[in-house]
């Protein structure tokens, strides 16, 4: 095994404090070349996985660690086991940070895998695809926000789904841990944690004046909704069919009422595209820290808050009727209102558009697919709270485009596509602008001699910028890109696919806080280059 490296992803859609006021690591100098020279393509052992994101920033203090799970993941058995509080540490910390060590060897597909605690869902990963001889991974990540749930003992559950058989060898051995650092608690961490009962029912502190939803939403599981952005209408002789073509979107409703909307993550998994040697070493953006969608349900306060249960909905629009393939576990983070046994208010605004969404198709030597899609939706309402009536508004508008192109046989096949999702959160004039877009051009072609190459590009891009009246207050960009071109030789053994490839990816994070930005680069397995410009 090589050096263990750690991964963290953090959320493209927030101002990232900590690490703008630089109390994050500022990463690697660049690296020279490896003593041994790069090979002419893949061995048998490769660099352990390694991302450019900037590690968790962690305070100064007393910590302390707690073993959440430990398992050998082999099949889809979960693990059950008991969280206990940790001690020496209080009940009250000033952040919580999230670790998981992995190894594997052998053989294996990538894996979806969640970790469960009190039925809240603090972690939804995928994993990396193994060498023969065997690689280690870590990932780290900021789960101070689920404090409340860490305070009493509470069930664990974990699961990797695997299948070890005689092809197919790699066991998942993994470590997951929490550690706590004592102090005080910095104020934005909710004061409630729930999830939805069985019925996807919702029940609030009668005091709640603040509510936002998680939605860890995934399409995955080996069908075509793992390559939903892929997926044409049933018109079109590809492969993968869809109703009518690759639109997908994110919905949460309360009572039968739209309320809120979201562009899924186009993520790419470490087998994705045909062509694991795109991802050996760095993986695609928030592959194996899959990050949540948010709703702010504040609007939607003055309801919740009668005492009685609601009935949250999750749903994914474009994905035909009775289809499997997609997961989207909630969780609802509560704020209260310590002065105030009761918080009342009412939904003032709710206005949502025509969702449109357009593929057409078009024949000929070259098969070509075009979509178009877009939805807008605006939310708004008060709470009367001890401290003043508060107004919140929440507009979101969403919006894609793509272009698929393939040929007869499927032997080339290329997308190129957009996704943007805008959303502004209005609090008694502060306003949070975030500005989402990811991208991605690809082109798969299957050659002479069996050659599979992949050319891919792929990018998670965010802005987010905070006013008060209308006067910048804050504000933060995120970039995070990748690139790969790789080529094998398919349908053949794995010691004869001859295999060479080459990927970078770079992660920059800059404003009103500072910067961060560092490169990664990759040849034929090994690591090339590190560099940190800031």
């Amino acid at each position: 095994m090589k050096r263990r490296i750690v991964m963290s992803m953090l959320a493209g859609a927030t101002l990232l404090v900590g690490i703008l006021l630089g109390t994050a690591p500022a990463g690697a100098a660049d690296v020279p070349a490896p003593a041994g020279g790069v090979p002419a393509e893949f061995g048998t052992d490769w660099h352990d996985p390694v991302t450019a994101a900037p590690p968790v920033a962690r305070p100064s203090g007393r910590s302390c660690e707690v073993t959440v799970a430990q398992a050998r993941f082999r099949d889809f058995t979960p693990y059950r086991g008991t969280y206990a509080p940790p001690g020496g540490c209080g009940d009250r910390w000033s952040k919580v940070v999230l670790r998981l060590d992995g190894e594997v060897k052998g053989r294996q597909y990538d894996r979806l895998g969640y970790l469960h605690v009190g039925g809240v869902e603090i972690f939804r990963t995928s994993t990396p695809q193994p060498s023969p001889d065997g690689i280690e991974w870590s990932v780290e990540k900021d789960v101070t926000r689920y404090s409340d749930t860490f305070r009493t003992n509470r069930d664990v559950e974990m699961l990797i789904g695997n299948v070890v058989d005689d092809t197919y060898t790699g066991v998942l051995d993994v470590k997951v841990t929490l550690t706590f650092y004592q102090g005080r608690p910095d104020g934005k961490s909710p004061d409630r944690v729930l999830t939805l009962d069985g019925d996807s029912s919702l029940t609030t502190p009668r005091n709640s004046e603040r509510i936002v939803a998680e939605v860890y939403a995934t399409g995955s599981g080996g069908g075509c909704e793992e390559y939903w952005y892929l997926t044409v209408p049933e018109r079109a002789p590809y492969s993968c069919k869809a109703g009518e073509g690759p639109y997908r979107e994110v919905q949460i409703s309360v009572d039968g009422r739209l309320a809120g909307i979201a562009a899924p993550f186009p993520t790419v998994w470490t087998g994705g595209w045909s062509n694991p040697f795109l991802w050996y070493v760095i993986p695609g953006p928030r592959a194996f820290d899959i990050q949540p969608i948010t709703y702010d349900l504040t609007p939607f306060a003055g309801i919740l808050n009668d005492g009685r249960p609601h009935r949250v909905e999750v749903s994914v629009a474009g994905v035909p009727e009775g289809r499997a393939g997609w997961s989207t576990p909630v969780n609802i983070l509560v704020w209260q209102d310590e002065r105030r046994e009761r918080v009342t208010g009412k939904l003032t605004v709710h206005r949502a558009g025509d969702l449109t969404n357009s593929s057409l198709y078009k024949p000929g030597s070259e098969h070509q697919v075009g979509t178009e899609g877009a939805h807008r939706l605006t939310v708004g309402g008060y709470v009367d709270t001890s401290h003043g009536r508060v107004r919140t508004t929440v507009g979101r508008s969403l919006a894609h485009d793509s272009t698929h192109r393939w040929n007869d046989g499927e032997t080339s096949d290329a997308l190129e596509a957009t996704w943007s999702d805008d959303e502004s959160v209005t609090v008694d004039g502060r306003t949070t602008l975030t500005r989402r877009v990811y991208a991605m051009d690809g082109t798969t072609t299957l050659g002479a001699g069996d050659r599979l190459r992949t050319v891919l590009t792929l990018g998670d891009r965010a802005t987010v910028v905070g006013t008060h009246d209308g006067r910048r207050t804050a504000w933060s960009q995120l970039d995070n890109s990748y690139t790969g071109d790789a080529t094998y030789t398919a349908n053949v053994p794995r010691d004869q696919r001859h295999a060479v490839g080459t990927t970078s990816a770079r992660h920059r994070l800059y404003g009103s806080g500072g910067c961060y930005d560092r490169t990664l680069t990759t040849v034929q397995g090994v690591l090339t280059g590190d560099r940190s410009r800031c």
